[in-house]
């Protein structure tokens, strides 16, 4: 099956700066048929706050911004802003279900300190 590669899309794994999980692109996608009308991706970014520094933040997007970052994976497309992809370096982002519910989990190789309710964290 050939696979459409978009000019401005990125598709080598090694290039990503983030990573999903496949169970975590299917939550994605599963959301975003939810959604109307249908985004064109899930926005993954850092913004400052939180207890220990910084928070990840995970939105849908109708288009990339000007100084985005796109990849794909699995055809999902995931924007990240420029100032974000350094903080998202080596992160994986994976969806977990316990017995209290499910939710993204964000694993980054590079957090030096995080906070007691994993929330936020340091780099």
């Amino acid at each position: 099956m050939a696979t459409t590669v978009q000019p401005n899309i990125e598709t080598t794994p090694k290039a990503f700066p983030v990573s999903l999980t496949p169970t975590a692109v299917a939550k994605v996608k599963e959301i975003m048929a939810q959604q109307d009308p249908m985004p064109a991706g899930l926005r993954i970014g850092v913004v400052g706050g939180g207890c220990s520094g910084f928070s990840y933040s995970m939105n849908f997007e109708n288009a990339a911004g000007i100084m985005d970052k796109v990849f794909s994976f699995h055809e999902l497309t995931v924007f990240v802003d420029a100032s974000s992809v350094m903080y998202v370096q080596r992160c994986v982002v994976g969806y977990v279900e316990t017995l209290e519910g499910g939710g993204f989990k964000f694993d980054n190789d590079y957090v030096k300190t995080a906070c007691g309710c994993g929330s936020s964290s340091s780099v």
